[in-house]
């Protein structure tokens, strides 16, 4: 029988989860503090919860290291900074629905004025006017995987008109390349793409151009996908809205523009923060793992990692 597979984990929660997975041995450590001795022995690293670049640096001294599961979908703080030969799993299924709600919450915010009317009432204003309304938009979603996925079930019911754009067309999918003429023809569009070489921009001027006056930008990616000046710019014309949950730079500095702008429902990276959040990210944490001590390549596996 071979040794089990030692895993570091920054939870004892997480640790919990791991250790129902036969032929794991999870141990705890403290991202902040000197790594247990164990870890000379480990050959997985799972990173804390939303973990910035600087935490690449956990990897150093693990001479057995072969993998590291992330606990979230984005990992572009990791690619391309990984020691040779050690793989990178996502989180990718663990935060698609509790993404999808905060979606689903601001198109609703912006449409029924919400925002407006929070104001109002810190003021002490009875501001009575006709909102818009949801029902009858045209949503076009930009990525097309689970949290696109997601989001569609979670619209299904509001009379909405749906089309998803994915890196390349497929059935019931649109690709990227037909973005420009698919920009004006909708209400809202909604960024749920990873950020990738492809990606980090695609929003810039011209493309926020393309959108219809009054239309809604949501973006639930990340914040280098738009261009944070094209975007000010557009939201300080009053032509466009938008929602964002994420910004470049986040967290935003004091006195930025975006702060002020009007027509910005702004959230501080919350989409899939919620109480069961840590524990569905293990369960796919787990699911990964499980291939590894059958000695398979995770599902979740980002290839071209280092």
């Amino acid at each position: 029988m071979s040794d089990p597979v030692v895993v570091l984990v920054p939870h004892s929660e997480g640790a919990d989860i791991l250790a129902e997975v036969s032929g794991l041995r999870p141990v705890v450590y403290d991202p902040d503090a000197a790594m247990p001795d164990e870890a000379r022995d480990a050959r997985v690293l799972v990173a804390p919860f939303l973990a910035g670049s600087d935490a690449v640096a956990l990897t150093d001294g693990l001479p057995k290291l072969e993998l590291v599961q992330l606990l979230t979908a984005g990992a572009e703080a990791w690619i391309g900074r990984l020691p040779e030969g050690v793989a990178l799993s996502d989180g990718r299924g663990a935060h698609g629905g509790a993404t999808a709600e905060w979606v689903v919450s601001v198109l609703l915010a912006v449409y029924r004025h919400l925002p407006r009317f929070v104001r109002a009432q810190d003021e002490g204003r009875w501001d009575y006017h006709r909102t818009e309304e949801l029902a009858g938009k045209k949503i076009l979603i930009v990525g097309a995987g689970d949290v696109a996925e997601n989001t569609v079930r979670r619209l299904d019911g509001f009379d909405v008109e749906i089309t998803l754009v994915g890196r390349t067309a497929r059935d019931g999918v649109r690709g990227m390349d037909e973005l420009p003429s698919l920009l004006p023809e909708h209400d809202a569009t909604v960024l749920i793409v990873p950020l990738t070489d492809e990606t980090r921009g695609m929003v810039d001027a011209e493309f926020l151009a393309a959108m219809p006056d009054g239309a809604v930008l949501v973006n639930g990616a990340r914040g280098p996908v738009c261009d944070t000046d094209a975007l000010a710019a557009e939201l300080t014309s009053e032509r466009l809205r938008a929602a964002v949950d994420v910004t470049d730079p986040e967290p935003l500095t004091e006195g930025h523009p975006l702060w002020k702008v009007p027509g910005l429902l702004l959230t501080p990276h919350v989409g899939g923060s919620v109480p069961l959040a840590t524990t569905r990210a293990y369960g796919v944490a787990a699911e990964q793992l499980a291939y590894v001590v059958r000695g398979e390549e995770p599902p979740n596996v980002v290839h071209g990692a280092y």
